[in-house]
């Protein structure tokens, strides 16, 4: 089996050789991995400052996989377990060496490089051999709505004897700009799915994999009802029960915001990733830009970045507070608090408080997070919201997002002077937040810094604007 990923320094954004520093592999130094029924290699057939090829090489011994019980599948017939395509063909099996290969990539973390990590670059996949049980039309409808331009190829049964026609495998190559973990993540979760078939038994933990995988994008893919039963291996009490975690993890669970943000983008007719997701990735890369020990999530909802603030390993300690009980019940029981181990719950804090109210619990921290919060505010409440969280908790930084109003106009499916939420009691322009953001900071003793979150249109600017707070030296 064979895989590669390859970047430029253009779609980088840096040495493309960097790209090493994401993967957590040397390209100078070939690595190897046991995995089941095989060894996976990691090699590098180029790394420069201009181009970065990652290759993965897996090679599956058929025998020793049926000896260790987990290559037993009905091929009907007994060599079937012995004589297939599992050496050849990209299946389960590289699936399962990628998670073990980039389980750190996967989660999105790079501690040399946390700012790339948190990026959405330029990136080419290549799977040569793809067994696509649904032909290429099939593969276009899983990958096309993750905002990757693909291109299946059905592979000859032989070149030489055409009118034998077509085999079950595709030549499987995917192109577009996402965050490496992400791309990861879709290959791990969609490889078995396009075979349909896994190597090995199909169990109740699988669905928590699959939640995990697919966490912020598999919830509003529209074929995830196909992905999810084919992933669980058509057994429908996973698949539901997978189906109905989705719903409840979905990156953001107010509808009309995810219809109108997560639909298509308007200006170029293309299908992206949701912007949801791409603005829960930009906070944490700038909190992990931060460096700080103890973060609080204020207004963490159901708990979408506190479950990827627990994944940064340097981060001791995550505050999460909500004003609705309900949503504090919803993300415990999606982040499994009650089955974390004690050092896992010892990180974590979950506590009811309004951010419009000071809170002794939140004096103190080193970054606090308002994402996607103060639009929900009342604007006369506004100044009490700054005096309780800048005044009164005095973060040593504070990160803000919040829509651009100007960039309403984008979203074709939202009606004119309309807000992105039923429940938003204003959106601002970026004029307006930068007044807010800058009468805030002068008078708490904060400097401040301005961002862009997803693509900075030239007339009307980002959909999501985000600021950077930081406490000056000597501030009262």
């Amino acid at each position: 089996m064979f895989l590669t990923i390859a970047t430029t320094s253009s779609g980088l954004g840096a040495p493309a050789a960097e790209l090493g520093f994401l993967l957590h592999k040397n390209p100078a130094r070939p690595q190897s991995l046991e995995v089941a029924g095989g060894v996976a290699h990691v090699i590098y057939p180029e790394a420069t400052d201009q181009a970065c090829t990652a290759a993965v090489l897996l090679e599956v011994d058929p025998i020793a996989l049926v000896r260790s019980g987990k290559g037993r599948a009905a091929e009907g017939f007994t060599l079937g377990q012995y004589v297939n395509d599992r050496p050849y063909a990209a299946s389960s099996l590289l699936a399962v060496a990628l998670g073990k290969l980039f389980r750190t990539a996967m989660n999105g973390r790079c501690d040399a490089r946390p700012e790339l990590a948190a990026r959405a670059i330029e990136l080419d996949l290549h799977v040569p051999a793809l067994p696509c049980s649904g032909g290429p039309a099939l593969a276009e409808r899983l990958f096309g709505p993750l905002g990757w331009s693909v291109d299946a190829r059905p592979v000859p049964l032989d070149p030489e004897i055409p009118e034998w026609g077509d085999s079950r495998y595709v030549d499987l190559r995917l192109h577009g700009t996402l965050r490496l973990a992400d791309a990861l993540n879709h290959l791990y979760v969609l490889l078995p799915v396009l075979d349909d078939a896994k190597h090995y038994w199909v169990g109740s933990d699988e669905v928590d994999k699959l939640v995990r995988a697919g966490e912020g994008w598999l919830g509003a893919h529209p074929e995830k009802d196909l992905i999810s039963r084919r992933y669980l291996a058509h057994r429908r009490n996973l698949s539901d029960a997978a189906l109905e975690r989705l719903t409840e993890a979905d990156g953001e669970t107010l509808p009309d915001e995810v219809q109108v943000e997560a639909g298509d983008d308007t200006a170029t007719g293309e299908a992206r990733v949701a912007l949801a997701v791409e603005r829960r990735q930009t906070v944490l890369g700038v909190v992990r830009e931060l460096r700080g020990r103890r973060v609080a999530d204020l207004g963490c909802g159901e708990g979408a970045l506190v479950g990827e603030l627990l994944k940064v390993g340097e981060i001791d300690q995550v505050l999460a507070c909500d004003v609705s009980a309900r949503a504090l019940d919803r993300l415990e029981r999606r982040l499994h608090v009650r089955e974390m181990s004690d050092r896992q719950r010892e990180r974590l804090r979950v506590f009811q408080s309004s951010v419009t109210y000071a809170d002794a619990r939140l004096a103190g921290v080193d970054v606090a997070v308002l994402m996607e919060v103060v639009e929900h505010v009342d604007q006369p409440r506004l100044p009490a919201l700054a005096q309780a969280v800048f005044g009164a908790a005095q973060p040593g930084a504070v990160v803000v997002t919040t829509p651009n109003s100007e960039y309403n106009v984008r979203f074709e499916k939202l009606p004119a002077g309309a807000f992105r939420h039923p429940d938003h009691r204003f959106e601002w322009t970026r004029a307006e937040f930068r007044a807010w953001a800058d009468g805030v900071a002068a008078r708490f003793g904060y400097g401040v810094e301005y961002r862009s979150v997803g693509p900075d249109d030239p007339e009307v600017g980002p959909p999501t604007q985000l600021a950077v707070f930081r406490r000056t030296e000597g501030a009262a």
